[in-house]
């Protein structure tokens, strides 16, 4: 009842465009991870701070006002990625889901289409991680079950301030910090390696030491396996998004903001004081694992499928 009396208010106000993807592997440099899969393009959460803006701009679609309005719905993406995994040369590497878009924002109701690839995943023993702010996520227990004592996988739950009001001032349609932390704990309990995203860190809202500890202090309380943090980074579309959200509700701050971002992110000595910081905090509540250490060695098969 929940997903549908979201999915019933979001009709009124967004589209939704069924296409049809050649292809849903993409291949990934300079991450951790060398694959990723995004089951929609745009995102219904409209997150102020969202880096992925920009890919609504390779289609020619606006990205400071259309992001969160216009979702594509890849919805062959399942039976592409069956294909994809069956190929010879596939080496069953970790696959991250949700890079650029949230693989369980509402419409993830509808359409199941995370959860299909979830089940492909697991059928063809290929570790995953996942980023959502949704606690739709428990929905798909029973898979992240299964692929948790198979080829693995990690949860990443993002969540950048503990505090109602300013998370609903930056992320206007995601659920509760203290939702997404019990998220995190269920999935925890449930066998399932998760952790919190403490990002982006935002310099004046939700940067200063307490903020960033009282995330620190939820994630371990709520079970979390790691805490990782990234700062903002203001890259093309995200950029004119930001600032727009900065003249609407901080106008304070855009000063000190046009002095930080001359470039795609901020100072590395500031990025390097909220590191400090963040490890601090995570030394003290005792949160050491990193976010990635390596899916479990997956048993040999004959066939992927």
């Amino acid at each position: 009842m929940f997903v549908v009396s979201i999915y019933a208010r979001m009709a009124l106000q967004r589209e939704f465009v069924e296409i049809e993807s050649k292809s849903v592997l993409n291949r990934v440099t300079g991450m951790p991870f060398h694959w990723s899969i995004n089951p929609y393009r745009g995102c219904s959460h409209d997150c102020r701070f969202c880096y992925a803006r920009r890919t609504h701009w390779f289609l020619d679609e606006d990205g400071v006002n259309q992001w969160s309005s216009k979702i594509f719905v890849k919805i062959n993406a399942p039976d592409v990625l069956r294909k994809e995994l069956s190929r010879k040369g596939w080496k069953r590497e970790e696959v991250a889901l949700g890079t650029a878009t949230d693989p369980y924002q509402a419409i993830e109701g509808k359409y199941k289409i995370t959860r299909r690839i979830l089940e492909v995943l697991c059928a063809c023993r290929t570790p995953v991680s996942i980023v959502t702010r949704s606690p739709m996520i428990v929905r798909d227990l029973d898979v992240l079950s299964t692929l948790a004592g198979t080829s693995g996988v990690t949860v990443c739950v993002s969540i950048a301030t503990t505090d109602p009001s300013v998370a609903r001032e930056i992320e206007p349609t995601v659920a509760p910090p203290a939702q997404r932390f019990r998220t995190v704990e269920i999935l925890s309990s449930a066998g399932i390696r998760a952790g919190v995203l403490l990002a982006p860190v935002l310099p004046g809202i939700t940067d200063d030491r307490a903020s960033l500890e009282a995330v620190v202090e939820s994630a371990q309380r709520h079970r979390a396996h790691f805490v990782w943090h990234n700062t903002l980074h203001l890259g093309d579309v995200t950029r004119d998004a930001f600032m727009e959200f900065l003249r609407e509700s901080r106008p304070q701050l855009l000063p000190m903001y046009q002095r930080m971002y001359k470039g795609k992110y901020a100072p590395r000595d500031y990025r390097r004081a909220i590191s400090r910081l963040v490890e601090h905090h995570k030394h003290r509540h005792q949160i050491a694992q990193p976010r990635y250490i390596g899916p479990p060695r997956a048993p040999e098969q004959t066939s992927l499928l």
